[in-house]
Order: C-alpha cells, then structure tokens, then sequence
C-alpha cells in the first residue's frame, strides 16, 4: 500500500499570513528609492526560507522600492495608479489560477469577459473583441486580422506611430510606409494616397504628444485599425468623446486597459467592428481544445476580472468623472506653461499630454531639478521636450505647477 503523499502547506490557505500580506500592502507606500539588491541572495538558494517571514522582508523591496504612480505630483507616464478593488481582483485571480483557453478551467472567467468586452465595444462602433495582455499585441492581433480577412498587402501609419506597428508589419512580412506628421506629430491627412490595398492605422493618441490622427480617414484603406492605447477611454466621457469621433468607421480598436481604464498591468482590448470574421480568421483547433482558440496567445489569465470590478463599482460616470479630471489637470497646466515666459508649450493637449520645455536653458539641468515623476523627456523632430501624461486622477496641479516655479527659481 503506497503512503499518501505528503501535506503540502504552501498550497493550503493562511489566513494569518494573508492578513499580514495586506497589512503590508496598505502600510508601505512606494518610495521609489529602487531595490536594495544587497539583500538578495547573488545565486538561486539551495534551502528556501519561512514563506511568512518571507513576506515581511519582501515588502521594502518590492513595496517601498517600487513607484508611486498614485502621487501628488506624478504626472510623468501614461501609467495610472490602480484603485484597491482591482488589488483584490488580482489577488482572486492568482489564488485562482484560471486559463481561459479551456471552458473547463475558466468556467465564469470567459464569461466574465464577454461581458465585459460586450459592454466597451458599442462606444467604439464595434461588434465584439478580446482582451490581451498590452496593446503590442492588440495591434498585431488588428494587423493580423487586416492581412487576413481584409487581403491587406500593406501597412502604412504615421512616422509616430507606436513601435509596435513596425513590429507587427514585420512579424506578419508586409511591407511597412511611414507617412509624415505635422509639427504635433499628428498624420497628415493629404498623404495617404494609394492605400486601397492597405492596412491603414490610425493613432488616437500618440505617445510623445498625444494627437489624434484624422480618424475621418477611416475606411478609406482595405483595412483601417485605430490604435487607440491611450485615448481609447475618451468614448465614454460626454465631454470629449467627439474627439475621437471616426473611429466607429474602422475595422478593428485597440485600447490600453492598463492606461485610462486604470487596470493592472497587462490589460488590454482588440475590438472588431465584424468580430465573426475576424474570429473565424483568427481561431485554432487541437485535439485537446474544447472551444476554439482565438488569437495570438494560448493559455492566458482572466484579466478581465478586475476591470469588469472597477466598471461596476464607478459605472460609467464614475469613470468619466476620473477622465475629465485628468484632462483638466492636463488643461491647467499646459494653461501655466503658456502664461510663464521662460516655458515653451507645443501646443494644446487634445488628450492629457502637455509638451512642454524650458526658454534658453539646459533642459537636462530643469529636468534634474523637478521631482521624481513630475516629467519625462521626449524627442519630437530632433529637439528635445519635456512631457507630462494625465494619468492620474489625483495628481495635484497646484503642487506641479508650484515644483515647476520652484525649479524655475533655481536654474534661470
């Protein structure tokens, strides 16, 4: 008779250690000060340590050494911070396990995202979609899609289109056209010419500046794919969701969850305006799948757990409401920078970004002397600029701007 196999506490639930986990979690801000690697063993250990204890001493380094992206003056990334309940999600998720290639191992997982991509899909014009883990591969998913349901033979984008659209180009062997932008980096419409076999892609809201490309654009291509990782959310804003007016005329949207729908990294949707066909294109079978396999990734996580979290506990409004506050912080500020004489400003901020830098100054010197997370730096035609992305709700503009005077006051 075999003896039972040993109890394995590591899998078992305690209670005691999750408590303190949480505690954790809720007492140690992020400082930013970078992990202290000293403490680290240099070579795998041969004999682990107490799982509990473990935690504890784990929580400066990973905790108090990470950024805080929810700070007073982080106004630096197209990172938001997260709000608590999608910690918890998370946490679900992990204690979990789910792998939604399988019914049988994800059974209100799959579920879960078909409402919620039912629910985001209609304020983009589109039929349905998935979710996957960054818009790099929502925009290779689109690209794919347009090689093979819309017979593009092609891709053309802006010269400030995201990297991930050279990548993809390159992955699915199509040839790549860039097309020229204005001084925003915005695309200029009067150059896309001789796209009828070609997938066009179309940004809303480009990396180093935010613009908005000319969705009115849309459809003119074999295939039109919006990219629109970060200024996607603005649909569902009353107030500015005119910006992206056009889109519902594409073929497929990409959106960034883990920008302004405030997700966890990696979270993001590819939406389809005809999601059987590009489904039917997309999908694969095997002997030991019970549902067809869609798309780029095999095993992957229920992401959308969290974010289906959030959208019941704000609604709709509740997330406007975020949105409009951030594009008001972006609003004031860029109004700072025009007002004060040693500023230059860009120009207006459509979604969120301010571009902006220093008059006759050494632009690395001002960058040194603003706080951590207030700015980052960009290149737009060979000059440099300093950047600020509105990807936080409670940033405070009152305490930027006043960094910005304070750091004014020391270099000029």
């Amino acid at each position: 008779m075999t003896e039972p196999p040993p109890f394995d506490a590591s899998f078992q639930i305690d209670q005691g250690a999750l408590v303190k986990a949480v505690e954790l979690l809720a007492t140690h801000a992020p400082l930013g000060e970078g992990p202290d690697l000293a403490k680290l063993p240099s070579k795998l250990p041969s004999v682990g340590v107490d799982e509990t204890a473990l935690v504890s001493a784990l929580a400066k380094l990973v905790l108090s050494g990470g950024f805080d992206l929810g700070g007073p003056v982080s106004f630096a990334h197209m990172d938001p911070p997260t709000p608590w309940l999608t910690w918890v999600m998370t946490l679900w998720n992990a204690r979990l396990n789910q792998n939604l290639l399988h019914p049988a191992t994800s059974p209100s997982a799959r579920l879960l995202e078909e409402r919620v991509v039912s629910w985001l899909a209609p304020y983009f014009g589109m039929s349905g979609g998935h979710m996957v883990p960054g818009s790099t591969t929502a925009n290779l998913t689109a690209l794919w899609a347009a090689r093979d349901v819309g017979g593009a033979t092609e891709i053309v984008a802006s010269d400030t289109a995201h990297v991930s659209i050279e990548k993809s180009a390159r992955i699915l062997g199509l040839p790549f056209r860039r097309l020229p932008t204005d001084e925003t980096g915005r695309l200029i419409a009067d150059s896309v010419k001789n796209v009828e076999n070609a997938c066009l892609v179309l940004v809303a809201g480009t990396t180093s500046t935010g613009a908005i490309d000319p969705l009115s654009l849309s459809g003119r291509a074999a295939w039109t794919h919006v990219d629109a990782a970060w200024a996607g959310p603005l649909r569902l804003s009353d107030h500015y969701t005119s910006r992206l007016d056009g889109i519902e005329a594409a073929d497929s949207v990409a959106v960034s969850a883990h920008k302004w729908l405030f997700q966890p990294k990696e979270s993001a949707l590819i939406f389809f305006t005809d999601t059987q066909a590009a489904n039917a294109a997309l999908s694969f079978g095997g002997a030991y799948l019970a549902a067809p396999n869609i798309g780029l990734l095999g095993s992957h996580g229920a992401a959308a757990v969290p974010l289906l979290a959030m959208l019941m506990a704000w609604g709709k409004q509740g997330l406007a409401d975020r949105l409009d506050r951030c594009m008001a912080a972006a609003a004031s500020f860029a109004s700072f920078v025009k007002g004060e004489e040693r500023l230059e400003l860009l120009g207006e901020p459509h979604t969120g970004v301010v571009v902006w830098r220093p008059r006759n100054v050494d632009i690395d010197m001002f960058y040194a002397s603003l706080p951590s997370g207030l700015a980052s730096q960009t290149s737009i035609r060979g000059s440099r600029w300093l950047r600020c992305v509105a990807a936080n709700p409670n940033t405070d503009i009152d305490a930027v701007i006043a960094a910005v005077r304070e750091a004014i006051s020391r270099v000029y």
